[in-house]
């Protein structure tokens, strides 16, 4: 499910240097894609959520987001790309409340969604994306705001097409990138996923592969905190498939039974993986 307003100042508040030791991720959080290429690949989303939703019964139960029906993912997304506008566009320094922008949704449709994620865009475009501001993550700049409604579009576009019975698919570069980005920001989404907290042992390592992009991360769990690295180790547990695929799995938008990925070594250990790593 989304990430709630009450949440993020519940992260903002939290001390991340107790959640997790991160090396070897982007220092400057700029991911697989540059800042120009996050907004591009934004506008294909929002687009695509907004066809998508004109074509689907807005009553529909979405079942990875319970207990929404898709009017409800449509709204939550809307307003979500009103508010990242306004604390792009003051460059808040501080969070700001959604419930302080007095943000009324009307009719909710694909149009409604157009218009919101259009004035997003224009305004991400026209900021400066090294220019210093507040987000809930670990980057502290207007590039934040790009890449995670980049990736908050598309996951939910996810959900938007399993409501509608069709089978999401992601354009592969994109989906390293929101790979890269959910493990870059899971520390800090310890505020509101307790969960994740948990996500402690022994020296366990687990590697994900994206083997469409050649690409991987390793995870390594400590007793008092986990390391996210780039690249693969000699790990207890491996898995493997298409970069679409591990994003859906660790979004926890499929199961992994269902999730076309090949798992070597402790399967246990990726159920306690996922178990502490869902959002929202």
């Amino acid at each position: 499910m989304g990430l709630l307003s009450d949440m993020e100042l519940r992260a903002s508040l939290l001390p991340r240097s107790r959640l997790a030791v991160t090396f070897e991720l982007n220092p400057t959080g700029s991911g697989t894609m540059d800042f120009i290429k996050q907004c591009d690949a934004l506008e294909v989303e929002i687009d695509h959520f907004a066809q998508t939703l004109e074509a689907i019964d807005s009553s529909l139960a979405v079942p990875t987001c319970p207990p929404w029906a898709v009017g409800d993912l449509a709204r939550h997304l809307g307003m979500i790309h009103r508010w990242a506008e306004y604390l792009v566009r003051h460059q808040a320094e501080r969070r700001v409340p959604i419930s302080a922008l007095g943000l009324e949704p009307g009719t909710i449709d694909g149009e409604w969604i157009r218009q919101g994620g259009q004035s997003l865009l224009k305004t991400l475009r026209d900021a400066d994306p090294e220019a210093p501001m507040w987000s809930w993550g670990a980057d502290q700049h207007v590039r934040f705001w790009s890449r995670r409604q980049l990736h908050e579009t598309l996951i939910h576009r996810s959900d938007l097409e399993l409501a509608g019975g069709l089978s999401p698919d992601f354009d592969a570069t994109v989906a390293a990138d929101a790979i890269d980005e959910f493990l870059e920001n899971l520390a800090s989404a310890a505020a509101f996923s307790p969960e994740v907290a948990e996500l402690r042992g022994r020296g366990e390592s687990l590697v994900f592969v994206a083997d469409d992009v050649d690409r991987a991360w390793t995870a390594t769990l400590y007793p008092d905190a986990f390391e996210i690295r780039y690249g693969s180790c000699d790990a207890r547990a491996q898995v493997s498939g298409p970069a679409s695929r591990l994003a859906l799995l660790l979004y926890r938008r499929v199961s992994l039974a269902g999730a076309e990925v090949e798992i070597s070594g402790s399967e246990s250990l990726v159920d306690f993986w996922l178990a502490h790593s869902m959002l929202g």
